[in-house]
Order: structure tokens, then sequence, then C-alpha cells
């Protein structure tokens, strides 16, 4: 017998989610250390592929080091040159994800749900190897897919204003 999924989102899957994506991107770290940029882009892919929408259509993707006209990026091409780096079509892109990420945590400002689709808003801080912290402001809009998987279909980030 198939187990009913409830299409709406709570906010406990709120939290999986933005622990899935930060454990993604420490994954993300070590396989480059360990294996290089083609295992990073493994990693990354499979990270991709679990924790976005992509596979409901364009994701609205705004990295927190992006300009110009690969500002905004709505494919899948797009986000894994950007969290692995090493890409001729973004030479722009130092890899986010291979900056030897060790944690994640995640301070919420709000966040919003309505039956299968959420937004959630605040900071990320992600601790590399060496102890140092990045902070960054972060929205995440979610949709729940037909299986019942929360996915990022809105990932907005930027660096805190210094006034």
């Amino acid at each position: 017998m198939k187990r009913r999924v409830s299409p709406v989102i709570t906010t406990d899957e709120l939290l999986a989610a933005r622990i899935a994506w930060g454990n993604g991107k420490v994954a993300i770290s070590k396989a480059f250390e360990e294996g290089g940029v083609d295992a990073a882009r493994e990693t990354a892919t499979a990270h991709l592929n679990a924790v976005y929408g992509y596979n409901m259509g364009p994701v609205l993707f705004k990295p927190t080091m992006a300009s110009g006209v690969q500002t905004f990026r709505t494919d899948q091409d797009g986000a894994l040159a950007y969290f692995v780096g090493h890409s001729e079509e973004y030479p722009l892109d130092a890899g986010f994800a291979i900056q030897g990420w060790r944690s994640m945590e995640s301070q919420t400002a709000a966040e919003f749900i309505e039956g299968n689709a959420a937004m959630w808003m605040g900071w990320i801080s992600l601790t590399d190897k060496d102890g140092n912290v990045t902070k960054v402001d972060k929205s995440f809009g979610y949709k729940k897919d037909a299986e019942g998987t929360l996915r990022v279909v809105l990932h907005h980030s930027s660096l805190p204003y210094q006034p």
C-alpha cells in the first residue's frame, strides 16, 4: 500500500531542507578535496538533483557572487558552474561550494507557508575548515513535487549590506 504524502509543507520540512542544502555544500567541498573537480561535479550534480526543482521547470537562482549577464541562472548548468567553478561557460565562477566548507547554520528571519509552496528568508552561515565564517543573506522558495519531495525553486543570496 502506497503511503499518502501530505502536500502541505511544514516548518520542520523547511528546516530539514536547509540542513540538506548545507550538508550538500559540505559534501561538495569534501569531494573536491578528496577527488578534485570531477568528484565535486558528481557530488554537486547529485545534490542539485536531490534538493533543487529542476525536474519541475526553471529554478530562479541568484547566486551570492555573480554579476553581469550571468547574475541570474535558471538552469542546472548555471548552478553547477556556480557551485563547482571550472566552467568555460561561466569563467567568473570560482566554485562557491568548493571553499572547504565544514558546517552550515541558519537563522530564520521569516517564513511563509501556503499549502505546497513556501518561502524562507534569513541568514546562512557557512564555516570553512579553518574556522572562518561566511554569512550571507538568503531567500529560498520551495514547492513540493509530485512525489512529495520539497524542492528549492527560488534561491536568492547576497552579502550583507555594509554601510
